[in-house]
């Protein structure tokens, strides 16, 4: 029986050699993947990777601890404009910018997190959502910000210009070690948090916010700083996000935008980091690789462009991307409510078992 009876037994990293095993396969995987695949692949590759960072900070909020929250457009909107702006404007380095553009997200997150005190479900959700809608129409109508035109992103320059150093990241290939080095950093550092006395009374919050203030959880303090932990990944995602499009306006981080993030979490599955990166994986190979052009999709696509044009008209093609993506979620909902997690936890014990 794997029975835990040392806490040091619950905060380790790796669990067993297995485990140690298939980390090293899946790294040396990751490192190697660009000799392999085509440039396409690899920015699909580095986009997969800022959804990432972003579902798994979003899950500390929303699986963990419980709170809904439609606004993370916002604070990604924040990351990207902010990182980008510092570097332009104050010519401050790319990895303080991207610092402070996610501390000022996680300013944000943390005055967000205060209605969070009163309001729960749908109306936290609601406050949220008008958060996010307001960042983008702010952003938009201040001549700061780009306004409607947008803004081009500059370098992304890793040296200290001040110094004379440079070290200028020109391709995606170049972007995606960088990319992937801080995705792994801040995925165990999630997955920390959650190990943590904080991690646990995020838990206790989201199991029964009564419960954990009787047992001395300081709901003020918890609840604000899950935001506010979750807004700072959004941040960081934000500030790649904006380097690996290389041009963004205020319409890139509207409703839909967060509503996908939302999708992410719920079917990659609550409550669990490897929900996170399997949800943010899925949706975002379906929405920029096989669901991109509908009419190219293997056996269905001839099929929906032929009721398009017998009953509707081909200008809502692309709608069925949207449609997909919200059976899938509800599917994931009737069927598994643990998400693709819950699909991996069975895997995992039907081969533990086999052949019985």
């Amino acid at each position: 029986m794997d029975m835990k009876r040392d806490y040091y037994e619950d905060i380790r990293l790796f669990k067993s050699n297995v485990v140690i095993f298939w980390t090293v396969v899946l790294l040396i995987a990751l490192f190697t993947a660009p000799l392999y695949i085509d440039s396409y692949n690899v920015y699909l590759l580095n986009i997969i990777m800022v959804h990432v960072i972003l579902a798994v900070g979003l899950n500390i909020l929303v699986g963990s601890t419980g709170q809904i929250s439609l606004g993370h457009a916002g604070f990604f909107a924040i990351g990207a404009y902010g990182t980008a702006l510092l570097m332009m404007k104050f010519q401050i380095p790319f990895v303080f910018a991207i610092l402070i553009a996610a501390f000022i997200a996680a300013f944000f997150g943390f005055i967000l997190g205060l209605p969070a005190l009163r309001l729960e479900g749908p109306y936290l959700a609601i406050a949220s959502l008008g958060f996010g809608l307001t960042i983008m129409h702010i952003i938009g109508g201040m001549d700061v910000f780009g306004g409607r035109m947008g803004v081009r992103a500059p370098p992304l320059d890793l040296g200290i210009q001040q110094l004379g150093l440079t070290w200028i990241l020109k391709t995606d290939v170049q972007k995606y070690y960088l990319i992937l080095i801080l995705t792994i950093l801040l995925v165990v550092g999630a997955r920390n948090i959650l190990k943590t006395r904080v991690g646990r009374s995020f838990v206790a919050i989201r199991d029964s916010d009564i419960a954990a203030e009787v047992i001395g959880v300081n709901l003020t303090i918890y609840k604000t700083l899950a935001f506010a932990v979750s807004a700072f990944y959004a941040g960081v995602a934000g500030g790649l996000f904006g380097f690996v499009l290389g041009f963004f306006d205020p319409f890139t981080f509207n409703l839909i935008l967060s509503i996908m993030f939302l999708v992410m979490v719920v079917v990659g599955g609550l409550g669990a980091i490897q929900g996170g990166i399997m949800g943010a994986a899925l949706i975002t190979y379906l929405q920029y690789d096989l669901f991109k052009n509908i009419a190219e999709v293997p056996y269905l696509g001839a099929f929906l462009v032929a009721v398009s044009k017998q009953w509707f008209t081909l200008v809502g093609l692309e709608n069925f991307n949207a449609m997909a993506i919200g059976l899938i979620m509800i599917g994931i909902i009737i069927f598994e409510p643990l998400g693709m997690f819950g699909v991996w936890i069975r895997l995992k014990k039907y081969w533990m078992t086999w052949p019985f």
